[in-house]
């Protein structure tokens, strides 16, 4: 039995920075979505594995559910407040 080490998406959020360049906020939100992309796709994938027959690590599957899951749901609530955000600049009075 192989033990995987649990990886949490907190450190992909911050993307390597390259010398004299800036992340900006626009890719970072980009790349936030394209993980919780990937994660959906993955857990998707296992699933068909496992229906199919071709694995039967019923443990991975629950595993990468529950990121694809708590992944959305990051990326939910980063746009929540991206919106919220904005809302409130446009209330200001210049």
């Amino acid at each position: 039995m192989q033990i995987n080490p649990v990886i949490f998406g907190a450190e992909r959020l911050v993307p390597e920075k390259t010398a004299g360049s800036a992340a900006a906020p626009g890719n970072l939100f980009q790349q936030v979505l394209q993980d919780a992309n990937q994660r959906q796709l993955e857990a998707d994938w296992q699933t068909k594995m496992f229906i199919s027959g071709k694995t039967d690590d019923l443990h991975q599957i629950i595993i990468a559910a529950e990121q694809a899951r708590l992944s959305l749901q990051l990326t939910t609530q980063v746009t929540n407040r991206i919106i919220e955000a904005y809302r409130e600049i446009n209330r200001m009075q210049i």
